[in-house]
């Protein structure tokens, strides 16, 4: 059973920081001996179970020989046991299941053992300590943390982990966990409804929820109008308070001046991009943690906010070098090879395999992430371990002739570079002819060319990426193409997948390599919206 930390009830910093952020103390001999220690303790767990015996045909003797003796895998191997939660063919009956949104609509659903929840919360607490802290062993946060968030509810992970750090630290949630409606916006509206009344310490969000809000509150759009709700006495006095504090800097009320944060826990790809923004709005500098529904979080920054550094505890790590991940994308029946983190290079991309502890049941698994490794310390706050940023999905890149290898992140900057408003956009690799293209579907908020903004978009692509800017001059190619869409195309697929009953994160078409079949239900979309204004 998960229950409070005591720690929290006397209150002594020294020691939750050493408990929940000690790990950034560690060498990197002592996170890999820890590793090992970890990995050698699940293998006695699982080796008898029936999906283990799928993959190991002899228990291994050490960490040389589980890498040797069994292959790499994707949910593809477990699907049949997990897809209909077969707890007989797994090591321990699980604790709860988690799903994920998938690709493509299909669900995959992961069972986390009682030990593998607590360290999942575990983990969120510590996330929760760096996002307030400023400095080394700064503890900011305790029992009573009031937490603004609009994370998908359980089952998905991210309720799984809201659930589990409120049962290891009394934590005021802001919607509560018991508030089950489904439909997003609702429970942002709920969320900050009671924000606005009760104050919050920690905000955790989507960074585009974030931007959008702070947007319409500079613009003057998103001022707040009095009703009948907001005749509370703590209401009414942030709002004077708000107020006074715009009128001092001579500016509209934005969302720092209701809420005086303690952090931010920021996610989504266009965190990094939009940044600076997040930080004039809202007053914090946001926080981005790293993880994936099969493992738990995976990596986070210290209380710099910059490189992320890996838990030790959510999973055992291999990384595949990025040629070797290249040659298994040419080739389904490779078997990449993988290293260890002691062998990680600065500069260099690796797709992450991790491995479960405590029972769970995934071994050598691709969760299709690539990572970047920064450096091999960092100086700064002194750890010794390498650190890392997020790079993008395996499967989410877009290459032309081989090279440049275009991301989401890449897209999306050279988009905001221009400086050109837009509703949304998504991106993929088709061909005009016989010619490989990247296709563009864009929605504007302005009037301009599409040849224009084709050259714009362009222009930045080349000063953002070396190769795609030794594309043109070398071969003389120019592959971007625009397709720009009719306001309200975006809206229009939103409102027919959410009417269909559709996935939270299948309510937009993804920014990267969506499937024909939702980029012609978007233009069909649009048509039906061209044709209906024409």
């Amino acid at each position: 059973m998960i229950t409070k930390d005591e720690l929290f009830k006397t209150g002594n910093k020294e020691r939750i920081w050493q408990k929940y952020c000690g790990f950034l103390d560690l060498s990197v001999t002592d996170f890999m001996e820890l590793q090992e220690q970890l990995l050698m303790d699940h293998i006695d767990l699982v080796y008898n179970s029936p999906l283990a015996k799928q993959f190991m045909s002899k228990k291994p003797k050490d960490v040389s020989e589980f890498r040797k003796l069994v292959p790499l895998t994707t949910y593809n191997d477990y699907a049949p046991y997990l897809n209909e939660k077969n707890d007989d063919a797994l090591a321990t009956k699980p604790y709860c299941w988690a799903r994920t949104s998938g690709r493509g609509g299909t669900p995959k659903w992961i069972p986390y053992t009682e030990k593998a929840a607590e360290i999942l919360g575990r983990c969120g607490i510590a996330a929760i300590i760096l996002a307030c802290a400023n400095k080394k062993g700064e503890v900011n946060i305790g029992n009573g943390v009031r937490a603004l968030h609009n994370m998908p509810p359980i089952p998905y992970v991210s309720g799984i982990l809201l659930q589990t750090i409120a049962q290891q630290m009394d934590t005021h949630l802001m919607p509560p966990l018991d508030y089950d409606n489904q439909d997003f916006a609702d429970r942002i509206r709920v969320g900050f409804g009671m924000a606005l009344r009760d104050g919050v310490d920690v905000l955790s969000s989507l960074s585009s929820v974030l931007i959008a809000m702070g947007d319409r509150f500079a613009e003057g759009s998103g001022q707040l109008k009095l009703n009948r709700h907001m005749l509370h006495p703590q209401i009414m006095w942030r709002l004077l308070t708000a107020w006074l504090n715009s009128k001092r800097d001579d500016r509209t009320i934005l969302p720092k001046d209701i809420w005086h944060l303690k952090g931010i826990l920021a996610y989504g790809m266009d965190t990094d991009i939009y940044r600076d923004k997040l930080i004039y709005y809202w007053g914090k500098k946001p926080l981005v943690t790293y993880g994936a529904a099969e493992s738990g979080p995976i990596a986070t920054p210290a209380w710099n906010k910059k490189g992320m550094t890996f838990f030790p505890l959510s999973s055992f790590r291999e990384f595949i070098p990025e040629e070797e991940w290249l040659k298994s994308r040419e080739n389904k029946n490779y078997q990449p090879s993988t290293i260890l983190l002691d062998e990680v290079k600065p500069g260099e991309r690796y797709e992450v395999i991790i491995t479960n502890f405590y029972g769970m049941p995934l071994l050598r698994y691709r969760i299709g992430d690539l990572i970047r490794v920064v450096t091999l310390e960092d100086q700064e706050t002194g750890i010794k371990l390498p650190q890392i940023v997020f790079e993008s999905r395996a499967d989410d890149l877009i290459d032309i002739a081989g090279f440049p290898r275009l991301d989401e992140k890449t897209i999306w900057q050279a988009m905001v570079n221009t400086g050109i408003r837009y509703e949304e956009w998504s991106a993929r690799k088709e061909k005009v002819g016989e010619e490989p293209v990247v296709r563009l579907y864009v929605e504007l908020k302005q009037e301009i060319e599409v040849k224009e903004l084709e050259r714009l978009i362009h222009q930045e692509l080349a000063t953002i990426n070396q190769d795609y800017r030794d594309l043109e001059k070398m071969i003389g190619v120019r592959p971007l193409r625009v397709t720009l869409l009719p306001a309200g195309s975006f809206q229009r697929y939103y409102e027919e997948r959410k009417r269909s009953g559709a996935d939270l994160a299948h309510m937009k078409p993804p920014h990267m390599n969506a499937s024909d079949t939702v980029i012609q239900n978007l233009l069909n979309y649009a048509q039906d919206k061209w044709e209906r204004i024409s």
